[in-house]
C-alpha cells in the first residue's frame, strides 16, 4: 500500500521553488518600483526648474524601469496588482503628463505610457496639482496670460476627471485625488484673481501718476 505522504518531499520542493521565485519577484518589484518613483520625482523637479533635457533623461530612466517592473511580474499577477506597481505607474504618468503640460505638448495616451487606466487618471490628477506651482511661478514672472492658460487647462481636466464616477476599487481612489484637484483649482483661481486685481490697480495708479505729471 502506498503511503499518502510518499511524495510529500517532491511536493514540498515544488512549492518551495515556486515561493522562492515569487518572493524574488516581489523583492525585485519593490526595488524597481522605488527606483521608478525616485526618477519620476526628480524629473518633475527638473521640469519646474525648466531643465527639460534633464527631465527627459530622468523620465526615460523611469520608463525603462516601470516597463521592466511590468515584464518581471507576468507570472505573478497577484504581485502586479498588490498596489506598489500601480503607484509606480501613477508616478510615471504624472511625470510624463507634467512634462507635456508645461511644454504645451499633447497629453500622452495611457497606451503610449504602458500604464493602467486608473494609474493614468490618478497621475493626471496629481499632475494638475503640480500645475499650481507652475501658475505661481509664471505669476511671479508677470506672465498673466500663461497663468490663465494653465488655469483653463486645470479646469478642463478637473471637469473630465469628475465624469469617471466609478467605485474606488476600480479607479484606485480617484475620487480623493479629484477632490484634491478641486481644492487646488479653487486656491489657484483665487491667486490669479488677486494678481489680476493687483495689476489693474497698478495700471490705474500709473495712469493717475501720468495724468498728474502731465497736468503740472
Amino acid at each position: 500500500m502506498v503511503k499518502a505522504t510518499e511524495n510529500l518531499t517532491e511536493i514540498g520542493a515544488w512549492i518551495r521553488e515556486r515561493l522562492d521565485a515569487k518572493n524574488h519577484a516581489r523583492e525585485r518589484a519593490l526595488s524597481t518600483s522605488r527606483e521608478t518613483i525616485r526618477f519620476c520625482a526628480n524629473s518633475i523637479r527638473a521640469v519646474h526648474r525648466a531643465e527639460f533635457e534633464e527631465a527627459t533623461l530622468l523620465r526615460a530612466e523611469a520608463d525603462t524601469r516601470h516597463r521592466e517592473l511590468k515584464a518581471g511580474l507576468v507570472d505573478f499577477p497577484e504581485i502586479y496588482f498588490a498596489g506598489y506597481v500601480q503607484d509606480a505607474q501613477k508616478e510615471f504618468a504624472e511625470a510624463s503628463l507634467t512634462y507635456a503640460i508645461v511644454k504645451g505638448e499633447p497629453l500622452p495616451h495611457p497606451q503610449e505610457l504602458d500604464v493602467e487606466a486608473a494609474a493614468y487618471l490618478n497621475g493626471l490628477a496629481e499632475a494638475i496639482g503640480e500645475m499650481r506651482r507652475q501658475v505661481l511661478d509664471v505669476l511671479r514672472a508677470g506672465d498673466i496670460v500663461r497663468a490663465e492658460e494653465i488655469l483653463d487647462l486645470m479646469d478642463e481636466v478637473y471637469y473630465s476627471l469628475v465624469t469617471f464616477d466609478y467605485p474606488d476599487a476600480v479607479t484606485g481612489g480617484l475620487r480623493r485625488n479629484t477632490d484634491m484637484v478641486r481644492g487646488v483649482l479653487e486656491r489657484t483661481r483665487g491667486d490669479l484673481t488677486l494678481a489680476l486685481s493687483q495689476r489693474s490697480l497698478e495700471k490705474a495708479l500709473e495712469a493717475t501718476r501720468q495724468a498728474l505729471a502731465g497736468g503740472q
